[in-house]
């Protein structure tokens, strides 16, 4: 079931153009790869359209995570939360355009740009509004929307220091509505969570909204126009 699930959610992702990440992979994503005989590497120094990336938050050394259970207050949505595990496939999150700007499929991610990041296992949003977070009462960051279509409240602005994110550069995700920062501050989620930590939104840049890629499969930008996959389209949906 869950592999069939991931099969829905991954069909109509190019995969014959990208850079795989070394890292731990969910099964499916590391059977295509196999399949379509993909290198592993680290040829490309930026972040593109279209890839699928695990995100550290480079203070705490937890990545930016996700799974089908809903906050017991506040907005009641999917959690997304912070683990310390490298391994886990619920941290992969794939990058997209906005409802009215396209993101081509292996363009840069320029800095000042943008984003959805849809939460590959479930098919939810990275999404944030005023409700309270339950730990900390800062701004709630949750997992919304269905099969990667929620609203206007699901979309951030990359921020970083020069042209487009480069992939050993920490950066901010800002969020568009609000005006706030993803962050982790370090409060720890009790059971059924336990060790996870909260993930939430702050009005001030510091080290705790800090974020830099990390496992994934990074789209590689055409080569050539000749004999090359056209991104030009509109489809932007992994």
């Amino acid at each position: 079931m869950q592999i069939a699930q991931r099969h829905r959610r991954l069909k109509g992702m190019d995969i014959s153009n990208c850079t795989v990440l070394q890292g731990f992979l969910p099964t499916l994503v590391l059977f295509l790869s196999c399949m379509f005989g993909l290198s592993l590497g680290t040829e490309l120094s930026f972040v593109t359209c279209g890839s699928v990336i695990k995100l550290l938050n480079i203070k705490h050394n937890v990545r930016l995570h996700s799974h089908d259970v809903r906050y017991g207050s506040g907005s009641g949505q999917q959690s997304v939360t912070g683990v310390t595990a490298v391994e886990d496939s619920n941290s992969y999150w794939s990058i997209r355009g906005t409802r009215d700007t396209v993101c081509h499929r292996g363009t840069p991610v320029k800095c000042g740009q943008t984003i959805r990041l849809t939460h590959v296992n479930t098919g939810r949003n990275l999404h944030s509004h005023y409700f309270a977070s339950p730990l900390s009462s800062n701004q709630e960051v949750s997992a919304f929307g269905e099969e990667g279509e929620g609203d206007h409240l699901d979309e951030w602005t990359v921020q970083c220091g020069g042209t487009i994110w480069k992939r050993e550069e920490a950066v901010h995700f800002r969020h568009r509505a609000t005006d706030a920062l993803l962050s982790v501050t370090g409060e720890q989620y009790g059971r059924p969570i336990q060790g996870q930590r909260e993930v939430h939104a702050m009005s001030s840049p510091s080290q705790h909204s800090l974020w830099k890629a990390m496992e994934g499969i990074f789209m590689k930008p055409s080569e050539s126009p000749a004999g090359s996959r056209d991104y030009s389209h509109s489809h932007t949906e992994f």
